[in-house]
């Protein structure tokens, strides 16, 4: 077959990496003596691995995680000792294989969103699990719209698509009865089918001052709990240094 041939051939497969990788390995493998089997490996290897870094950039782009904030940049020595035990296991991506939550709980500046996101690059970069990052003041706004335009169900498999998703500062949230019933709505939409990580300045105590009614604090914190993660962010906080030296 000709080369001009293989070319088409490989275009309309949509193999462009073989496509391109292809005359390097050509002359790589005569020179080397490759048989078929070894240089048919590379050139399939070759295609994979550059679909899984445009994925990987795909999905870093579609997550919103907020930039800077991943493991490299993480001061582990300041998480507390049982986070920083937990925390090769939460990176393999484990709990969202099983739709558990991961639920985070400290005052401000103990390094919750920060860990959050930089498990969340993490399960995207290693594991390709798809990632969403997002305020909980935001998504509550956004369900509210897609309510009020009757798009509801639609947002709602939008967001199906991410296997975790991050509710970043679910505690400064004050709901009126309306943001309350869209919030739970959402949380009982996921519940043992998809991963949520949740920050909260609140501990569950407290709860009631963001979904009002007793009974759905409690329906929401037993769907949350159930499956879950809890870790507690304790010690100083991490932007006390800053402050100092500021």
């Amino acid at each position: 077959m000709s080369i001009p041939a293989l070319n088409i051939l490989l275009q309309s497969l949509r193999l462009p990496s073989m496509l391109s990788a292809y005359p390097l390995l050509a002359e790589k493998a005569a020179s080397e003596h490759w048989g078929y089997e070894q240089f048919l490996q590379a050139l399939a290897e070759e295609e994979v691995e550059t679909r899984r870094k445009r994925r990987t950039l795909r999905l870093l782009k579609q997550s919103r995680l907020p930039d800077g904030k991943n493991l490299a940049t993480l001061d582990k020595k300041l998480l507390p000792h049982k986070v920083r035990a937990l925390l090769p296991q939460l990176i393999t991506g484990g709990f969202a294989e099983r739709a558990e939550n991961i639920l985070m709980f400290g005052l401000p500046g103990r390094g919750k969103t920060h860990l959050a996101a930089a498990i969340g690059h993490e399960l995207i970069v290693n594991h390709s699990i798809p990632v969403l990052f997002i305020k909980t003041f935001s998504l509550v706004q956004k369900l509210l719209a897609a309510k009020a335009s009757l798009t509801i169900e639609r947002e709602l498999v939008g967001l199906d698509k991410y296997e975790v998703i991050i509710l970043d500062d679910i505690g400064y949230v004050q709901q009126s009865r309306e943001e309350m019933e869209i919030l739970f709505t959402f949380l009982a939409e996921r519940y043992e089918r998809k991963s949520l990580i949740i920050t909260s300045n609140l501990v569950f105590s407290k709860w009631d001052s963001i979904f009002k009614d007793p009974m759905t604090t409690a329906a929401a914190i037993d769907r949350l709990v159930h499956h879950s993660v809890i870790l507690e962010m304790t010690g100083e906080s991490k932007r006390n240094p800053a402050a100092k030296t500021s």
